[in-house]
């Protein structure tokens, strides 16, 4: 069990970091300033650095924390939806994350962005950033050992840089033929790219229902990637 002291620590670091994320809410992260935060929390800003040493490792709490949270909410969904129905746990995620970006809309900007001026994430923010990417992966995966995907016959061969680069994917679906993972990480950069539109403006002035707009993409996108036919 935690001592006073070690819950009294836990308290102020989520004070810190609800702080920050409403800085976030009003001027981004450019404009993250550690001495407001210390100015808001009625604390000298040298002792803030007794809970993150520098900028850059409060950043970095808040990264892990939206990918974290990110990912246990699309995990959470995708689980009740039955084991059998690959577009269901598709689409599934992809409601999810467009859900959850909706609701965290200064945390997702943290994170899929612009990036941040001077700052580079560390190891520590790769688990984390790959949760839904591992997911994805799964579905494809399943869907594969089921035989409920046939590989495209007519799709052009996959560039020899290009398969390199998938080596690092196949680590996690090894059996998966490489012209269905090229489908499938085209399908993932569609998600996270009309997410992107939708929260950062562009869909203004063009589509008012963005909801259905990312619903009949996700159909598209499980079609393409051969999980079935859209709904």
């Amino acid at each position: 069990m935690p001592t006073a002291r070690q819950r009294a620590r836990a308290a102020l670091v989520d004070d810190i970091k609800a702080e920050a994320r409403r800085q976030l809410e009003e001027s981004g992260a450019p404009g993250l300033s550690v001495r407001a935060i210390a100015r808001e929390l009625g604390m000298a800003s040298s002792a803030m650095y007794r809970y993150f040493p520098s900028r850059e490792d409060l950043l970095t709490a808040l990264i892990i924390d939206a990918y974290d949270s990110l990912g246990a909410t699309a995990e959470k969904a995708e689980a009740a939806v039955d084991r059998a129905d690959h577009v269901g746990r598709f689409v599934t995620v992809g409601r999810s994350v467009r859900g959850w970006a909706r609701a965290h809309p200064a945390e997702y900007a943290l994170v899929y962005g612009s990036p941040v001026p001077g700052y580079r994430a560390p190891e520590d923010t790769v688990g984390p950033a790959t949760r839904v990417t591992v997911l994805l992966a799964a579905i494809l995966r399943d869907a594969w050992v089921a035989g409920a995907i046939a590989e495209p016959t007519d799709d052009p061969a996959v560039e020899p840089g290009l398969v390199d680069d998938l080596a690092r994917l196949h680590e996690f679906i090894p059996d998966v033929p490489t012209t269905v993972l090229v489908r499938g990480l085209v399908a993932w950069t569609q998600l996270f790219g009309i997410v992107n539109f939708e929260l950062f403006g562009q869909f203004n002035n063009t589509i008012d229902d963005a909801g259905a707009l990312v619903d009949r993409s996700l159909q598209l996108m499980a079609a393409f990637i051969g999980l079935g036919p859209p709904r």
